[in-house]
């Protein structure tokens, strides 16, 4: 199918001939053309009468044009329109970015949710930390499980990932079967659970996958990702190595890092001390569900000053440059109870995500200046994706023998170059969909019917906001020109100039120097008022944007930029 065709408004009208019909659909709401804030709604039924099922519930991080913001969600006022059409959400495991925002929505969905046992736990953990009144409906899902919700015949396939219990999601209707491969890949050394389970995802491909749909975000790179096993190899190998102190900082949900580095602890008879809440929640999930053993020991960060620095390593959160991680206040030297010295070693087990690079950088070049040696990606390896390359989706595509391809999870380039690699890999048919939009996935071909409203929620605090244009572009704004606040107040008989005060946020004493900045302000509300007309004066609109515009343009002729203006303007 190609890109135009997809678009074809005619293929829409033509689909109308099935209303009667039951279909397989897909809507993703989030996750299409990004990555990150997975929500994908599997629609079953007539077109005009679907029940939906939703298949993860995630977050992003907001970006520079975000100010303000902790979260984004994706825009779920369809599926929230049509709850009682959803039959159940179910989680394909425990990252962010594909269940870290059902606590905040699923009060405005209430349908009962599927994961297993980790994701289960991790979730359980989320919410007593998070202090919800709600009650939610969670139902652990044992892995390969075979169960069904609402009219979907659901099964969970366990692959491998950057933590514990991924799963493949097969859905099966009298129409056909739907893989959704999650987030994989393919490590014949995990270091936490088994495997792919290569032996049954063979067997469905025997029973014919007529669809899959698959992750995308490491299509653009050849060969096959590199193991968890060889990255605890080499954590080993530096720690043993180490004279002083090692602090590795990785990814809170990536257990299988957390285990390897505890293993080379202990190998060179070295404690290791846990910094970071998020990390804690996620060695309590583990050992809950027996991903890591009940023995293994962890110290808190209350221990640390008991412990040489030769017998220690520091296990802690902030590898993205969080300011109010771990890592980030013990660069800064902010941490209460951490303290590195000169030659003590940091190694970063992780991979810098697009858009953190300054904050990353900051924090590499704070602990340099402070005589900390750091170990990187670039100098060793120490971390492995999660993802799967090239080779890796050539090994799928065989085992699965999908007729068709709709690449998911990645950015559209990755979208693009996935539905290319696929057909000339083998597979028939490939066609891409896009938040927002509703693909017919059986029966018949891969085809646009529809499309719904879509875009991003925020968490502004502890709210969720819908509306939030307004508010963000007033936010960005602010950023680069600051904010003046002016207060005028006016004589109710005779309209003269009462009082006045002012305040100014941003703006650098150098634009009016010598003078303050306020006094600028007060010089330009004295000059508008006494030239305006007695019967401007009293019209309050008229008067306030006068005093508005007239402290603009003075800012502007002394700064060059037009800072925000705001006025309140009072008869006394």
């Amino acid at each position: 199918m190609t890109d135009k065709s997809m678009d074809d408004k005619s293929s829409s009208r033509g689909s109308k001939r099935r209303t009667k019909d039951n279909q397989l659909a897909i809507l993703p709401l989030g996750g299409a053309g990004e990555i990150g804030m997975n929500i994908y709604l599997y629609g079953y039924g007539p077109e005009t009468s679907r029940k939906w099922l939703m298949v993860d519930i995630g977050v992003t991080f907001p970006g520079p044009y975000e100010p303000g913001m902790e979260l984004v969600f994706p825009d779920i006022s369809f599926i929230e329109q049509e709850r009682n059409n959803l039959v159940g959400i179910v989680l394909t495991h425990g990252h962010e970015d594909h269940f870290g925002t059902l606590i905040e929505l699923w009060p405005r969905l209430r349908a009962p949710v599927y994961a297993t046992p980790f994701t289960t736990a991790l979730l359980r953990g989320k919410i007593a930390g998070y202090g919800s009144p709600e009650e939610f409906d969670i139902t652990e899902t044992p892995l390969g499980s075979r169960f069904k919700v609402g009219p979907f015949d659901l099964e969970y396939v366990s692959m491998s990932h950057s933590i514990p219990e991924p799963n493949a999601l097969i859905i099966r209707a009298p129409e056909g079967t739907v893989c959704h491969s999650g987030d994989w890949k393919l490590d014949p050394e995990p270091m936490v659970g088994l495997p792919a389970d290569e032996k049954r995802l063979r067997e469905i491909g025997e029973e014919g996958v007529d669809v899959l749909l698959c992750d995308s975000t490491n299509v653009l790179k050849p060969g096959h990702s590199r193991s968890e096993g060889e990255v605890a190899k080499t954590l080993k190998r530096i720690i043993k190595e180490a004279k002083n102190r090692v602090v590795v900082t990785a990814f809170s949900s990536n257990v299988a890092r957390i285990k390897s580095v505890a293993l080379a602890a202990h190998a060179a008879n070295r404690e290791v001390v846990v910094a970071g809440r998020s990390l804690w929640r996620v060695i309590e999930a583990a050992k809950e569900s027996g991903q890591l053993p009940e023995d293994l020991r962890f110290c808190s960060q209350d221990e640390y000053s008991h412990i040489d620095r030769s017998d220690m390593v520091l296990l802690c959160t902030g590898s993205q440059g969080e300011s109010r991680a771990a890592l980030g206040r013990i660069a800064r030297g902010e941490h209460s109870k951490i303290k590195l010295a000169r030659n003590d070693l940091v190694i970063f087990s992780s991979f810098t995500i697009p858009g953190n690079e300054r904050t990353v950088s900051a924090m590499l070049n704070n602990l340099s200046d402070n005589g900390v040696d750091v170990i990187t990606l670039s100098d060793d390896l120490v971390h492995a994706s999660g993802h799967p390359q090239q080779e890796e989706l050539r090994q799928l595509y065989g085992w699965l023998k999908p007729k068709a391809l709709v690449p998911m999870h990645g950015e559209y380039r990755h979208l693009r170059e996935h539905r290319k690699f696929g057909l000339e890999n083998g597979i028939k048919s490939a066609a891409l969909v896009t938040n927002g939009q509703v693909m017919r996935l059986l029966p018949g071909p891969l085809e646009i019917i529809d499309e719904v409203p879509t875009g991003r929620w925020y968490l502004d605090g502890s709210t969720v906001c819908m509306q939030h244009e307004e508010p963000l572009r007033e936010r960005r704004k602010m950023s680069f020109v600051g904010l003046i606040s002016a207060s005028v107040l006016l004589d109710e008989e005779d309209y003269s100039l009462f009082d006045m005060s002012a305040e100014a946020h941003g703006v650098p004493q150098e634009v009016t120097a010598p003078d303050e900045p306020e006094d600028i302000i007060l010089k330009a509300i004295k000059g508008t008022i006494v030239s305006l007309p007695k019967k401007k004066r009293r019209d309050e609109g008229a008067a306030t944007e006068a005093v508005r515009r007239a402290i603009r343009a003075e800012f502007n002729r002394l700064w060059g930029k037009k800072p925000v203006v705001v006025v309140h303007l009072i008869y006394v």
